[in-house]
Order: C-alpha cells, then structure tokens, then sequence
C-alpha cells in the first residue's frame, strides 16, 4: 500500500462536508479534474472505493466514513506537531489565515496587519473575505484558522469569543438630507429606500432585527456585499444606509455623506471564531493577541436627522 498523501486526505474531507468535487474544487481554487484526480489516486492508495455518488451529490462509503473519522484526528495531530515544532523557532513564523467581512477588511485589518508585519516579518498573515455563513463553513472545514464575524453565531463547532460592540451610523446624501424624516427611528426611515447589506452577513441580520423589533419592514431598494459600494450609492443620493462606525472613522470616510446616530440604537457584536479542536499557534497567538487589542472606533456624533 502506498503512503497516504495528507493533501489528498485534506481534499477528500472537503468533498464530503460539500457534498460535491465541484464544491471542493471551488473552497480549494482548483478544478473539478483536479479533485477528481486527488480523490482516484488516494482511492488507489487505499486499494478502496472511498466515495459513492447519489441523486443528491455524493457521500462516503463505509470504508470512506471510516477514513473521515480518522482524518479529523490525524488533522489534530498534524496540527499538534507543527505548533510543538514552531514553539522552537526564535522568530514567530508560519501562516495564519484570517476570514471577515469586507467592512473589517477595509476598516480593521490593515493597521493590525501592518503591525504584525513589523513586529513579526516572517509571518504571514492571509485574509479571506465573505459574509458571516460563508467565513463559519470555512472555519468549520479548516479553510480559516481565526474567524473574525458579527455575532451571535449558531454553529457547535467553533469555540466563539466577543471581542467587543460597535455602534451603527445612519448616513445620508449631503445633498439630500430633507429626505430624511426627524428622528432616525425605524418608523421613520421604513419608508425610504434603505441599501443594504447582502443576505447572509451577520451586519445584514443586525439591521433586520432592528426594523423586526418595531414591527416593520424597510423598503429595500440595493444588496450590496461591500460597505464601500453601499457608500458610494448613497453619496449618489439613491438611498440612504446604516453602517458600522468604523466605515466612517476617518474624515475622508465620511466626505459627501451626512452621518447621524440612529434611534433607537443600533449595534454589532464583533466576535472571533475558532474550532474547538484548533491547536493554537505562536503566529495564531499574535494575531489573536493584536486583535483583542483592537478598540471599537465609534464616532462622537450627537444630534438627530434634521
């Protein structure tokens, strides 16, 4: 029998928690071909079928079952040796990937990211983007070692600590403030076109629930996935929208928009999400660590919509 290949091993977890070689091969940046190929060889390997295809995708074989309950532990030691092995190591190396969304990628990340940099240069530090669903899956399925997400989060698989809350902001056109009614309440912007965080983002869930809790629903007009799109709609004077305070904390975040305190209000939980099984590394405890450092950059905005 040959050696187990560990990135094949990896790479057959993946089609069975996505229940298709399409969907490996996309969480993988590879092709279908690719995967396809990976899976024969270690079916090869083993001298057995690992994978059956159904109506419904595909699913493991009992001998593919039995592989998979063992792969999480041999994932699980994989790991542990690697940390024990960084743990020797002066300089604080290796990869860390880091899943958000766009609004903290933007806004967050890049100071934090510069000082690890400097601090620590021999560590890498990936960012993948998406919205709340999409950064969970990839943190259950070892596609992102820290997850950093709006809360609450529902899953059992991933360990989850808040970091901190962080206030909303309405903002407005600055060329078509009448628009707006006093005071910024959900009454009286549910009849406005409001544009919106795509579905699926725990920010996008924030502001539902608080139309929900008055009992109303807003006139959606625009999803948008990125807070800097949403932004540039509304400077255009197409809507108006509710967005994170630390979209607007520099001054130039905020040029062309009118930026007022919503009532009543409006917040986010920020939280970081890891699987329970993740051993944590040297380079996964200085991000971890710069991030807990991490303030909330709210504004210091009084008044209401004129």
């Amino acid at each position: 029998m040959a050696s187990l290949n560990l990135d094949h091993l990896d790479t057959f977890r993946l089609v069975i928690s996505r229940g298709s070689f399409s969907g490996a091969a996309d969480a993988l940046g590879l092709s279908q071909p690719a995967v396809s190929l990976q899976i024969r060889q270690l079916e090869q390997s083993l001298q057995t079928r690992l994978i059956e295809r159904t109506g419904r995708g595909v699913r493991a074989t009992a001998a593919g079952q039995a592989l998979l309950e063992h792969s999480e532990h041999i994932a699980s030691v994989i790991a542990t040796a690697r940390a024990a092995v960084t743990q020797h190591a002066d300089e604080i190396s290796g990869t860390v990937i880091v899943g958000t969304g766009a609004t903290a990628c933007i806004h967050l990340l890049p100071p934090l990211l510069q000082q690890l940099r400097q601090q620590h240069p021999q560590l890498k530090v990936d960012v993948r983007t998406g919205n709340t669903a999409a950064i969970i899956r990839a943190v259950e399925e070892n596609q992102v070692d820290i997850g950093l997400v709006t809360l609450p989060v529902s899953s059992q698989s991933v360990h989850v600590s808040q970091l901190y809350e962080e206030d909303f902001r309405l903002i407005v056109s600055g060329e078509s403030r009448e628009t707006v009614a006093v005071p910024a309440t959900p009454a009286a912007l549910a009849s406005l076109p409001l544009i919106v965080f795509e579905s699926g983002s725990g920010t996008r869930a924030v502001i539902d629930a608080w139309f929900r809790e008055a009992g109303l629903r807003p006139m959606l007009v625009m999803e948008l996935g990125s807070v800097e799109a949403i932004k540039r709609m509304v400077r255009a004077g197409l809507g108006y929208s509710l967005v994170p305070a630390m979209a607007l904390a520099q001054q130039e975040d905020r040029a062309g928009l009118d930026v007022f305190i919503p009532q009543p209000e409006l917040k986010r939980s920020l939280g970081i999400v890891m699987r329970h099984d993740r051993v944590v590394s040297r380079g996964m405890t200085a991000v971890l660590d710069r991030l807990r450092r991490t303030e909330s950059t709210g504004l210091s905005i009084t008044g209401g919509i004129p």
